[in-house]
């Protein structure tokens, strides 16, 4: 599993949540933390929910459409989190981008303050640079989810990301301080797990508002790359089951992620 080194601890003096972070599993290396976790589901016994694989170094992370993650050792998080939203029907399970990604953006925002916002699907950015991204992979047992794993990769105390990364940035670069990776999961965790825990009691609609609120550009006119074709449009929120509604000529259309890419100046 290209593993190097790992322990297992429980941060019962650290991590703030009832379940998200009470379990965690600390890795020096590993190639990817999602791909750690669905290993351990299928060759170990029943993991807890809300365990969570945390790596020093993940050397092939991976994010949406195929994207490979990058983060320098022992700078950033890079962690996965296990899910069991038996609850959510297969049909719906956009609403746990919508938990993880206000969770996180949540958190950031206390800290970093209002720039900070989510790019669709669930991307977290900060003004016009990404801080951090978000890979869910989901198990499902017939029309109801089994299983999710939660992958998240967030800068922290990196500052130089190298060329063709001219749109990443970290929350050290922003504030101009280093910050303890540990203390900054902790509160992820809880965030996260009380943004599921909503979920979890069906406030969709709170859901479904606070989300709309926060995407990145809502409301607001920009070029778009779709299907090749460099339009101008306006996001004006995103469908129950996860496309994006752009508005286009006074028309409202729905485009699922191989539709469209945002275009930056």
């Amino acid at each position: 599993m290209g593993v190097n080194l790992f322990l297992y601890t429980l941060q019962n003096n650290i991590i703030l949540a009832l379940f998200v972070g009470q379990s965690i599993v600390k890795l020096k290396e590993v190639d990817s933390t999602n791909t750690y976790l669905r290993n351990l589901l299928s060759n170990s016994k029943p993991l807890l929910e809300g365990t969570v694989i945390m790596a020093e170094h993940q050397f092939a992370g991976r994010g949406q459409s195929s994207n490979v993650w990058k983060s320098d050792k022992g700078l950033n998080l890079t962690f996965s989190i296990l899910l069991k939203p038996t609850f959510l029907p297969v049909n719906k399970q956009f609403q746990l981008n919508k938990v993880i990604s206000l969770g996180i953006n949540d958190y950031l925002t206390s800290i970093i303050g209002e720039p900070c916002k989510i790019k669709w699907p669930n991307d977290i950015y900060y003004e016009n640079k990404k801080l951090g991204g978000v890979l869910i992979e989901n198990i499902s047992k017939g029309y109801q989810l089994k299983e999710s794993i939660i992958g998240i990769g967030l800068n922290i105390n990196q500052k130089d990301f190298g060329d063709g990364l001219e749109r990443a940035t970290s929350i050290s670069e922003i504030l101009h301080q280093d910050y303890e990776l540990e203390k900054i999961l902790a509160h992820l965790c809880w965030s996260i797990e009380r943004r599921y825990l909503q979920l979890k009691a069906n406030k969709w609609e709170v859901l479904d508002k606070d989300y709309s609120a926060r995407l990145f550009r809502i409301n607001e006119a920009h070029f778009f790359n779709i299907n090749n074709t460099l339009i101008n449009g306006i996001i004006k929120g995103v469908t129950k089951d996860g496309r994006l509604s752009l508005e286009i000529n006074n028309e409202l259309i729905e485009l699922d992620l191989k539709e469209v890419k945002f275009i930056f100046d």
